[in-house]
């Protein structure tokens, strides 16, 4: 059964930090790109941060580029998104997804609050 269970959200204030991680199972971790997206409310989802299967290529939306960092750790099946500087415009459910091809996998989302 494939899972993605990300943790590490919360509330937090203006200019602080988060690390975000997303657990994987059930599918072949290291043959797929991962990704990071968010959806504060009442907008679309939009994608943050991706990294390649082997971790040695990534890329950030322009928002976020100089606070935020992704990783993996494909012997732990793990992927995170440090988070450092966070804005309130940062605030969004944070969602994993795993992609190949055709084949996507999506996680249940960890809310990240900013606020004073």
């Amino acid at each position: 059964q494939v899972q993605l269970v990300e943790s590490g959200g919360g509330l937090v204030q203006p200019g602080g930090s988060l690390r975000l991680s997303c657990a994987a199972s059930g599918f072949t971790f290291n043959s797929y790109g991962m990704s990071w997206y968010r959806q504060a409310p009442g907008k679309e989802r939009e994608w943050v941060a991706s990294i390649s299967t082997t971790g040695s290529s990534s890329n950030l939306v322009d928002s976020v580029k100089g606070r935020f960092t992704i990783s993996r750790d494909n012997a732990k099946n793990t992927v995170s998104l440090q988070m450092n500087n966070l804005k309130p415009e940062d605030t969004a459910v944070y969602f994993c997804k795993a992609s190949r091809g055709s084949t996507v996998y999506w996680g249940q989302g960890t809310q990240v609050t900013v606020s004073s």
